[in-house]
């Protein structure tokens, strides 16, 4: 079991990091708003969670336990993959993901793509006693730089599937009504821009 990461950042991509431990350059799964945090060439740590398949080991990295011990908290509901998992968190902070699973807030659940009302309905009958277990870890992360939070949520919207003018826009609007919005609110809002146009 590999549960943290550390060492120097070698690339950084769009939906991943590579970080050398020990000579070995592990590539490591991660949101938008943890990997905007992350340089190349400066030491790293993540905590990570490791999925075996069998025909792969994928890690996941996070920027804190907290959000590592509630991705592992969506992977025990029927229907959420690891990469569904990551995907509620990069839309939804981790007290915001918290707070509408024990809210039972169906409308905020299916901001994530890939989660219809049946997904989020599930997701809070299985999960709203379990998320008060959860405690936050009471790290601040230093918020990065409007032209970094811009740069990532475009690179996620198109990985996501829209064309890259499109999300450049949806992500201008965003930031045009909030430039110090941290990476997870912009991505939030610009999917829901998008998701009206389509």
């Amino acid at each position: 079991m590999i549960s943290s990461v550390r060492g120097p950042v070698l690339s950084v991509g769009l939906d991943h990091a590579v970080i050398e431990v020990g000579g070995v350059g592990f590539a490591v799964q991660a949101a938008p708003s943890c990997l905007a945090t992350l340089r190349r060439g400066e030491e790293a740590q993540l905590y990570t969670a490791l999925i075996v398949r069998e025909d792969s080991l994928t890690l996941f990295g996070f920027a804190d336990t907290d959000a590592r011990d509630l991705f592992y908290m969506l992977l025990t509901v029927s229907g959420i993959g690891p990469r569904l998992g990551l995907a509620m968190l990069a839309v939804l902070e981790p007290d915001k993901l918290r707070a509408a699973l024990s809210e039972g807030n169906v409308a905020m659940l299916t901001q994530v793509p890939g989660i219809g009302k049946k997904g989020a309905e599930r997701l809070i009958i299985e999960l709203r006693d379990k998320v008060g277990a959860l405690t936050t870890s009471g790290e601040s992360p230093v918020a990065p730089t409007a032209s970094v939070v811009r740069s990532s949520v475009v690179e996620a919207l198109v990985g996501l599937g829209f064309a890259q003018k499109a999300a450049e826009q949806a992500v201008d609007g965003v930031l045009a009504e909030n430039s110090a919005g941290d990476t997870s609110v912009v991505l939030r809002k610009s999917l829901a821009i998008l998701g009206r146009k389509r």
